[in-house]
């Protein structure tokens, strides 16, 4: 999925940025609260994660400016103010949960997780499409009892198609979630992507699981396995 990460300590995001990256999160960083704001509107991440102590804007003000514009991204607020007053304004002006500085990484990744599983996301840890099955938490693929070995690139790819069942993404969807705004436009890799996908998880099956629409993108079909007219296998 995608996360945008807003904190000005260059230390602290580069040890989200890279532990988010292993993870197979695409991130975009943002230094100030005026930059949050704009990356925040400019794309359409899967959950931000704010620091509230921010140059420019602060991180409440960020909130309750992408909250007035009608955002419902799902946002964690980071912050070394650890009172019970603290934690309250952070929520009533719109944070989903509050994580205090310093932080153990593996909570930081536990509670994303948890937001990422709230709606419109399929909200199970278990992914299921056909005889297709995803844990989130322990990174396991099997199709039927066979378990499938995916690289962090293609486990993200693999999960935003399984996270919208049926659903036509168009290639720049996918950019956008699986890929950041460090991804340049090339869309082959993407086609590439989903040919290491179709060889691991398609080997001795009937047909294919990823469809492709014509001129348009592709889908992960719950419904049923058969190739129909309109798509390409």
């Amino acid at each position: 999925m995608r996360v945008l990460v807003v904190e000005d300590d260059a230390g602290i995001s580069r040890f989200i940025h890279q532990g988010l990256n292993e993870a197979g999160y695409a991130v975009d960083i943002a230094s100030n609260g005026r930059d949050g704001i704009n990356y925040a509107i400019a794309a359409d991440y899967d959950v931000i994660v704010l620091d509230v102590l921010l140059p420019e804007l602060d991180g409440l003000s960020v909130l309750k400016d992408l909250r007035q514009r009608g955002l419902q991204t799902p946002v964690l607020l980071l912050t070394a103010l650890d009172t019970v007053q603290d934690r309250v304004l952070g929520l009533d002006a719109g944070a989903d949960d509050y994580l205090i500085k310093p932080f153990d990484f593996t909570e930081l990744l536990a509670r994303l997780r948890a937001l990422l599983r709230r709606p419109p996301l399929q909200t199970d840890v278990v992914l299921q499409v056909g005889n297709l099955q995803m844990d989130t938490v322990q990174r396991l693929v099997k199709r039927g009892d066979r378990l499938i070995e995916l690289s962090p690139r293609e486990f993200s790819l693999l999960e935003y198609l399984m996270r919208h069942p049926n659903q036509v993404l168009s290639r720049t969807q996918i950019a956008q979630h699986v890929w950041s705004f460090d991804f340049y436009g090339d869309f082959k890799v993407i086609d590439v992507y989903i040919g290491y996908l179709r060889r691991k998880i398609d080997r001795n099956e009937p047909a294919s699981l990823i469809q492709t629409v014509r001129g348009v993108g592709y889908r992960i079909n719950a419904d049923d396995e058969r190739l129909m007219s309109e798509f390409e296998p």
